[in-house]
């Protein structure tokens, strides 16, 4: 034996690349019996969802998310969710050793829709549940937007993205499947049915195999919300002479949204109003504002056509906002001659500025400048954003100084100010994404994130506190109170920059306020970034601005600005 291990080693010392392949095939050989160890886990798969007439639970567009978000691209049955566990190995499992997608043995179903009811409980202010629907992929229950994540899908997460669509519906499905949708076009089927635990929440039911675990959206988020391409504006009383405000009506005795849209879409008005079983056009006026919305019960009569859908009454109107553009504050150009006195649109960064001169465009019909130049705004159209911020052809300067030289140049200013945790994050998210963009994950979790709340906080105040200081003529606007009111807060922002708007312009920058200058919510953070030393530091800094205004006979900062 000796003798053969000694001729063994002398045969490998005079070929050392033969040793060398030798000792990779068995380093190989090994790696590839550990790997095996973890595929051989595969999950039974029933009958029911083994058969592709079954369709399977996923169908639709994508949408973008963060981390770990999936996009669905195309079918997806059941099989397919059980080779992603064979892909993934043992970490598609829990810690019970059970696979994630619980495709085949429903153990324990009626325990996990127990506890799904008592999430739903606490779900009650955002959204309602309404049951458990059957889904098909040829023809969906929700034919809204659709999303996937089979990582980290929570009921609150998919109920967000949906509301901030603007739909009336989630439904989640699979346990990582978010639908959205205007109306449900499916019928109802047991609770039982919804059986499968949502992906990133343990204990709580998100649908089941080609099973939608529907909630209907709260009206927190009305003025957002879409019927198809229209946006609905809420429920409004008959006004007073209804041809002069709403001037092109028609009979629709099987009355439907989709009817009275086009219609309107068609004659080119933006507006909208279902009455029953008429449909009426126009544009908002003073005649017909749409401030003063009623409760949606008084229109709550279904349209005939419709089973799911309000199509208001005779004396009250379900109103929507049709796609077609209301150009009568479209116009924009440089002032005709050049202006005397230099007015400031001024804020911390974060605070909605950019969003402040589209609306300030919208409302005079002249352009904006900037103390700074941003190719990115004068492509979206700031044509003021070229011209030197001293040129006098621009109505207002935007700009983020701060310091008695700074701010003495200019002869007025309207000073807009907002929520310093919103702001913070605001600007966080432009300096890493851009103007409607976001800051990558690691950019919270790193360095990054506490260096900034440590360098701008405090500008946060100082900015503030400097321009009430040295302004000559300020004017304050809280950025919550213009999107709040902004028909009154507007109007005071154009009184003080001279110019003479009709109420009518006013009513038209109302139904197009968001520009392209808002950010989606599907990348909200899902955690508080700001650590208790952070919030205790800028609550004094609240304070402090709080008491200046105060000092000054003007409002303080709104209530919902702390506590945290």
């Amino acid at each position: 034996m000796a003798k053969l291990w000694f001729k063994f080693q002398r045969y490998f010392r005079r070929k050392p690349v033969r040793c060398f392949t030798f000792l990779a095939l068995y380093l190989t050989a090994g790696s590839l019996v550990f790997l095996h160890s973890g595929f051989v886990g595969q999950p039974a798969v029933s009958q029911n969802q083994a058969n592709p007439a079954a369709g399977g639970p996923a169908e639709g567009a994508g949408l973008p998310l963060l981390g770990d978000s999936h996009l669905g691209g195309g079918s997806r049955d059941a099989g397919e969710v059980s080779s992603i566990a064979r892909r993934y190995g043992p970490w598609f499992k829990g810690k019970d050793g059970n696979e994630r997608a619980k495709l085949g043995d429903y153990g324990g179903a009626w325990s996990r829709a127990l506890k799904g009811r008592v999430v739903r409980e606490k779900e009650e202010e955002r959204a309602k549940y309404i049951g458990c629907y059957l889904d098909d992929t040829q023809s969906r229950a929700l034919r809204g937007v659709s999303f996937f994540d089979y990582k980290k899908m929570t009921i609150f997460r998919c109920q967000d993205n949906c509301a901030e669509r603007g739909y009336l519906y989630a439904g989640l499905e699979f346990g990582a499947e978010c639908y959205c949708g205007h109306k449900i076009q499916a019928t109802n089927v047991s609770e039982a049915e919804c059986d499968m635990e949502c992906k990133g929440e343990r204990g709580s039911v998100c649908g089941g195999a080609n099973r939608l675990s529907v909630y209907r959206l709260q009206l927190a988020q009305e003025s957002a919300r879409r019927y198809g391409s229209a946006v609905f504006r809420g429920c409004f009383r008959r006004p007073d002479n209804l041809s002069l405000a709403l001037p092109v009506t028609a009979a629709m005795l099987n009355m439907s949204v989709d009817k009275c849209v086009d219609l309107c879409t068609e004659k080119e008005y933006p507006l909208a109003a279902l009455a029953g079983t008429a449909c009426h056009c126009g544009f908002p006026t003073t005649r017909f504002p749409l401030h003063d919305r009623e409760d949606e019960q008084l229109c709550a009569q279904k349209c005939s056509a419709e089973e799911f859908e309000s199509c208001g009454t005779p004396s009250y109107f379900i109103v929507y906002q049709t796609q077609v553009q209301d150009n009568r504050c479209m116009d924009r150009r440089f002032l005709p001659a050049k202006s005397n006195q230099l007015i400031a649109l001024a804020s911390f960064p974060g605070a909605g500025n950019t969003w402040a001169r589209h609306l300030i465009e919208l409302a005079t019909g002249f352009y904006t400048g900037s103390y700074y130049f941003d190719g990115s705004l004068y492509n979206k159209g700031f044509k003021g954003e070229r011209d030197h911020w001293r040129s006098g052809r621009t109505i207002c300067i935007k700009t983020h100084e701060s310091g008695q030289k700074e701010i003495e140049a200019f002869d007025a200013a309207i000073l807009l100010i907002r929520n310093p945790y919103k702001a913070l994050m605001a600007e966080f998210n432009r300096k890493y994404g851009g103007h409607i963009g976001f800051a990558a994950h690691a950019h919270w979790k790193g360095k990054e994130w506490p260096e900034f709340v440590r360098n701008y906080a405090p500008w946060w105040a100082t900015h503030t506190l400097d321009w009430l200081k040295f302004g000559k003529k300020v004017l304050v606007v809280h950025f919550e109170d213009l999107k709040q009111d902004l028909f009154v807060q507007l109007g005071r922002m154009v009184s003080l920059l001279g110019v003479a708007v009709r109420e009518d312009r006013l009513l038209c920058v109302e139904s197009q306020k968001d520009g392209n200058f808002k950010r989606s919510g599907l990348r909200k953070l899902e955690y508080d970034p700001y650590t208790a030393d952070m919030q205790k530091t800028i609550s004094a800094y609240i304070k402090m601005v709080d008491a200046a205004l105060k000092g000054r006979n003007l409002t303080g900062v709104p209530d919902d600005y702390y506590p945290r």
